[in-house]
Parts: structure tokens; C-alpha cells; sequence
């Protein structure tokens, strides 16, 4: 059940990136899980594990980087077909 709950929490973070970038990732929910999970790492590995945590994720920090990584991979994309 733990793997089930960290997905869930990881599409969710990912979905909330998504949002607030106003950007859609490649590949719909499975990149909204990928991109909440490795935003996750992302955000506590540059800015701690401070606030409410979910799944064993502290959700501030795993959202801002989160919406870090959208907005980068949003780019990259984007340079890529120009």
C-alpha cells in the first residue's frame, strides 16, 4: 500500500506543478507521477524537508521543485521544436 500512496501523492504534486505553470507534461497522469516524484527529490534536496509531509514527502518544498522541473522540461521541449 505505501508504493500505491507515494504514487498517488507524487501524481498530485505533479498535477499541482502542472497548474500553476500552466503547462501540460508528455505522456498525461504518468507524467504528472514522474514529474511530482523526481520534483519531490528535487525540492527536498535543495530546500529541506521542512513543512506538512504526505506520503513521506514534504509537500512545499516537493511542489516548488516540482514546478521547477515542469517549468524546465516545459522549456526544453519548447526549444526543441522551434
Amino acid at each position: 500500500m505505501g508504493i500505491i500512496w507515494t504514487l498517488i501523492v507524487g501524481a498530485i504534486i505533479g498535477a499541482i506543478a502542472g497548474a500553476l505553470t500552466s503547462r501540460d507534461l508528455p505522456a498525461g497522469w504518468l507524467g504528472n507521477i514522474v514529474a511530482g516524484l523526481i520534483g519531490a527529490w528535487l525540492g527536498q534536496s535543495l530546500l529541506g524537508t521542512w513543512g506538512p509531509s504526505l506520503a513521506g514527502m514534504a509537500l512545499i518544498p516537493s511542489i516548488i521543485g516540482a514546478v521547477i522541473l515542469v517549468a524546465v522540461v516545459s522549456w526544453f521541449i519548447q526549444s526543441r521544436k522551434n
